[in-house]
């Protein structure tokens, strides 16, 4: 958690994929297609808030193999009426 004095903390892509233990293609992949995570351009640089990363990879959090609850999508097109805003879908 981190303190509401401090600002937040933005890595690039290569630091937010090693974060989240995917190559840096595979993040700029979820970009592109609108499954991943929120994102920010600063200055023509694109970049990734820490609590952002951690949202995300929250919402694939599961129990077990059968569990429908997993909503992080491959990194691959998807059909447009599964896309909401913000990377987020629906099933």
């Amino acid at each position: 958690m981190r303190s509401d004095n401090l600002p937040p903390r933005y890595l690039r892509t290569k630091e937010a994929a090693e974060f989240l233990s995917l190559s840096a293609r595979t993040l700029e992949k979820h970009r592109t297609y609108g499954t991943g995570p929120d994102y920010r351009k600063l200055g023509g640089r694109v970049v990734y808030a820490v609590e952002d990363l951690q949202a995300w990879a929250e919402r694939g959090a599961v129990t077990s193999t059968s569990d429908p609850r997993g909503l992080v999508l491959p990194a691959k097109r998807h059909a447009p009426e599964q896309k909401l805003s913000g990377g987020r879908f629906s099933r």
